[in-house]
């Protein structure tokens, strides 16, 4: 078996057990308390982490390539970024169902800059969390003031994104 070594796995992995000692070293029952509140914590967003799994697989076998390839692929780069711009202020729910919708949509083949458009759009502007929480909470004109940079800035994001990816896979 020949695999190649994650890094990101090997980092995480790091993080955990370096967290676990200084917990340990600080309070010999900290790691328990620390994987019991890890295990409430998956039991509140299991259920949304499986659908966008779920939802990920769909999406891969019901968007076929050449599809997928014309709405989001690096031929047609500017319709690109503005579908997944379009894409990411509508899409509902949140980062249990986004995260990895984008990434089984990178790995079909859809081009980084639509899906930074995506993402962009979609972590910075919300209409549900703008008139449910920000409007009422800090009023109109500061919630407008952030909302319109916001959905103005993920094209550029997408663009700038784009060509620095093309710049880091080179090295």
């Amino acid at each position: 078996m020949n695999r190649r070594v994650d890094p990101t796995l090997v980092i995480l992995v790091s993080l955990v057990v370096l967290a676990a000692l200084l917990g340990f070293v600080k309070d010999s029952t900290l790691p328990f308390r620390g994987l019991m509140a890890s295990v409430k914590l998956a039991r509140g967003v299991g259920v949304e982490l499986l659908l966008g799994f779920v939802l990920a697989g769909l999406l891969e076998v019901l968007l076929p390539q050449p599809v997928l390839s014309r709405w989001l692929g690096a031929e047609r780069l500017g319709q690109g970024i503005v579908v997944g711009w379009a894409a990411g202020l509508v899409i509902p729910g949140g980062p249990y169902l986004f995260f990895p919708v984008a990434a089984n949509l990178f790995r079909s083949g859809a081009a980084p800059g639509p899906l930074i458009a995506l993402l962009t759009a979609k972590t910075l502007v919300s209409p549900i969390r703008m008139l449910t929480y920000e409007a009422p909470l800090l009023g109109w004109p500061l919630t407008l003031a952030r909302f319109i940079p916001g959905v103005l800035l993920p094209p550029v994001m997408g663009v700038l994104g784009q060509w620095l990816f093309t710049v880091l896979k080179g090295r």
